[in-house]
């Protein structure tokens, strides 16, 4: 190493706004720990910390005790939700004290210290094998494999004794649960000698009281607790638990014609399923998805039954189709013969089956279709509290007459039994099918927070 720089927060470019004072995002940001483990409420301000923490890493090259060029690391589920998060800021914090530009294709800032800072996905966790690496944050730590860590990443930082963040917020009692409890107990035991560290605090401490209670009025309790309390939720029993009588009703004669249909998909056979939704009117005076009838084939169906089925139910809607659904186009899906389900889904819905003779919806119809299905728990939580906040809103109803399966999908669907609150998707074969369909729409318009939701270059819309 041929020169030591040292920075000081002065001369960090306009970026870098103050941050409000907090006891516990103070002691993470010095902590003396080499692994720190952050599990704390959403928009709370941990992903900033982290980036500050291994921003300042980076210029400080006598913290490097190696004559390699320093690497470090900001790694999220994928590469895509990685660089959403990471690579505009971290571009932004570090302009001035670039090497030439940053790389766009490698996600890669070279720093006039002769530093690295890369964007990494984890989809593929041994994507961070290879080169040795100082430092990093692990973000949405719950979201990645589990073996990851053990498997992958700490390795990568044996040889330079590298550290590593690993942030985000909870999802069940799952592997982030296991760690954050192990760093707990070995930094009880052994104070500031431990290798672990763990941090955390809740949203109510840095977000404005407006902003919680907005929260309250859209999230049900246990969602709630996990995203804006940071707690480890041992969701337990139903699946669907927010889903009571309340959220029946005749919702049938509420159609309306000149409004969007929602059609949601989920590729399978063994039953054909499809949730028609619109979001409509309610008791309450708000506007509220109504699911106001379904597809329901029970055996031997493929992805053109149900779409034809879905066709011959509303072939006299006015107004434009929307078409949400599964983006791994069904395991045992028509796909393998005659081209993915989603081909064959924009075949019929578009032009229809002249056989049979139904008239497709045409241009009128748009298709939403994932690159990758969002997280199990994501979808779930988003479900549950469109269903009802924690103030009692009701945001989603079901129409029992016309959409019977799907209210049973919503009281029948179980979690693992030992699990960390995964869906069982044995206990009963001809469940989950359906409130799955209805999920990856809900998820996508209405999640859990702007953090979950995917961004439009993440969706083909044709």
């Amino acid at each position: 190493m041929t020169a030591t720089v040292a920075v000081i927060d002065t001369t960090l470019p306009r970026r870098w706004t103050p941050l409000r004072a907090h006891p516990v995002q103070l002691a993470y940001a010095t902590s003396p720990h080499r692994f720190n483990v952050v599990p704390a409420g959403r928009r709370s301000g941990k992903t900033e910390r982290a980036k500050r923490k291994l921003i300042r890493r980076a210029l400080r090259l006598e913290l490097i005790a190696h004559d390699q060029t320093p690497r470090f690391f900001a790694a999220a589920p994928t590469r895509d939700q990685a660089k959403r998060i990471y690579w505009a800021d971290l571009k932004a914090m570090t302009k001035q004290f670039w090497m030439g530009s940053p790389s766009e294709t490698e996600l890669t800032i070279r720093l006039v210290t002769g530093s690295e800072i890369s964007v990494v996905g984890l989809d593929k966790p041994e994507r961070i094998e290879g080169s040795p690496w100082d430092g990093g944050i692990l973000d949405e730590y719950a979201n990645m494999k589990a073996k990851a860590w053990g498997e992958n990443v700490r390795p990568a930082l044996s040889d330079r004794n590298g550290w590593c963040d690993l942030i985000g917020v909870p999802e069940g009692r799952n592997h982030y649960y296991e760690t954050f409890t192990k760093a707990q107990a070995e930094m009880l035991e052994r104070g500031p000698e431990s290798e672990w560290g763990a941090y955390t605090w809740k949203s109510a401490d840095i977000l404005p009281a407006k902003e919680i209670a907005a929260a309250k009025r859209d999230l049900d309790p246990l969602t709630y607790d996990q995203e804006y309390e940071a707690s480890f939720v041992n969701f337990v029993g139903r699946v669907y638990y927010q889903f009571t009588d309340a959220n029946k009703a005749r919702l049938r004669d509420r159609y309306n014609p000149s409004q969007p249909l929602i059609v949601c998909l989920d590729f399978n056979v063994a039953p054909g399923v499809a949730a028609i939704a619109q979001e409509l009117p309610f008791p309450n005076g708000l506007i509220g998805t109504a699911v106001i009838g379904e597809v329901w084939i029970e055996n031997n169906s493929n992805t053109p039954a149900v779409c034809r089925k879905i066709l011959s139910d509303w072939r006299d809607h006015e107004a434009g189709v929307q078409v949400y659904g599964d983006a791994t186009g069904g395991a045992r899906g028509t796909a393998k013969v005659e081209g993915s389900d989603w081909d064959l889904a924009r075949k019929v819905l578009t032009g229809g089956d002249s056989a049979q003779g139904l008239k497709g919806f045409g241009d009128r119809v748009s298709f939403y279709v994932p690159n990758s299905n969002p997280a199990e728990r994501a979808r779930v939580n988003a479900m549950n509290s469109r269903t009802c906040s924690i103030d009692g809103t009701i945001r989603m109803m079901v129409d029992p007459s016309t959409a019977p399966h799907v209210v049973r999908d919503l009281e029948g669907v179980r979690t693992l039994d030992g699990g960390s609150g995964e869906i069982d998707k044995k206990i009963d074969p001809k469940l989950t099918h359906i409130s799955d369909a209805l999920g990856y729409y809900v998820n996508y318009r209405f999640p859990v927070s702007g953090g979950n939701r995917m961004s439009i270059s993440d969706y083909s819309i044709g």
